[in-house]
């Protein structure tokens, strides 16, 4: 099935110009899914997802976070968390709008899953369901005590003093291919600001303690080697969600992003099945 590309910009939160793609099937268009992506990276990394899905009559929508990609602001640095939340409500309109009448749903990955898990604890009626992938619940790779010590300091007093995440992007996926590509691309940034730091350790304490609020179709996916994210968070997020539809697929051996991993084809064709039985 042929596939046509859009990109173009929309105004998030406070003004901040940010950058949106989609990749819309040609013929008959079953459903959308809007992805929201990880810290540090960018829209262009979910190519496994378009391939996979697009062809199967699936619309897929991604924005650059503020501060990510080709979008504005500084690098890897929002002054409130909110400000995600704020600028994923302005883009599932334009989304919504290109694909009228059609079922929603969001997959969030990583920082992305953490943003969406708050957003739906607010905004669970405007979707049919969620995918939450490698969520931050027990984050393991990046919050270093010293790092988690030193944001907490300074995020008051020089909130965009910048600090490098040191992420392990060995721990990204068994594919060199996929590491080598993250490395390379100049898009993909391993820093972030105090002020981030801060709020993101904010934002899993107050994530995790309206897990209940959730009652739309979830699918949360998770590698079981993951060492970024561990997926004893997925568990918990799992066991706290109040939703009867709630799903939790654990990939043995898979590391941080399973549509990234060696077993990504596995992994689409259970992401597939669900959205299928949820259309």
């Amino acid at each position: 099935m042929q596939m046509r590309h859009v990109e173009g910009m929309f105004t998030g939160s406070g003004g901040l110009s940010l950058y949106y793609q989609a990749w819309r099937p040609q013929e008959t268009v079953r459903a959308a899914l809007v992805i929201v992506h990880g810290i540090g990276e960018h829209s262009g990394r979910y190519m496994n997802v378009v391939n996979h899905l697009g062809p199967r009559g699936y619309a897929v929508w991604a924005y650059d976070h503020r501060g990510h990609g080709r979008s504005g602001g500084p690098r890897v640095h929002v002054d409130r968390w909110s400000q995600y939340l704020e600028d994923l409500h302005t883009f599932l309109p334009i989304a919504r709008g290109q694909e009228t009448g059609l079922p929603l749903f969001v997959l969030g990955h990583s920082m992305g899953a953490l943003i969406v898990l708050e957003y739906l604890q607010a905004h669970q009626d405007e979707l049919r369901g969620a995918i939450i992938s490698g969520a931050p619940i027990q984050p393991v790779g990046v919050a270093k005590p010293y790092l988690v010590a030193l944001a907490r300091v300074l995020s008051p007093v020089i909130p965009r003093f910048t600090m490098r995440t040191k992420l392990d992007v060995e721990a990204l996926s068994r594919m060199p291919t996929v590491v080598r590509a993250y490395r390379d691309d100049p898009r993909v940034y391993g820093v972030a600001t105090v002020r981030w730091g801060a709020e993101a350790l904010e934002a899993v304490e107050r994530v995790k303690g309206g897990l209940g609020k959730i009652r739309l179709p979830v699918l949360i996916i998770h590698g079981a080697a993951d060492r970024l994210n561990s997926s004893d968070g997925a568990r918990l997020a799992f066991d706290r969600i109040a939703s009867p539809d709630r799903t939790l697929r654990i990939y043995p051996e898979t590391y941080h992003e399973p549509h990234n991993d060696m077993n990504f084809e596995e992994v689409l064709r259970d992401v597939e099945g669900w959205l299928d039985a949820h259309i």
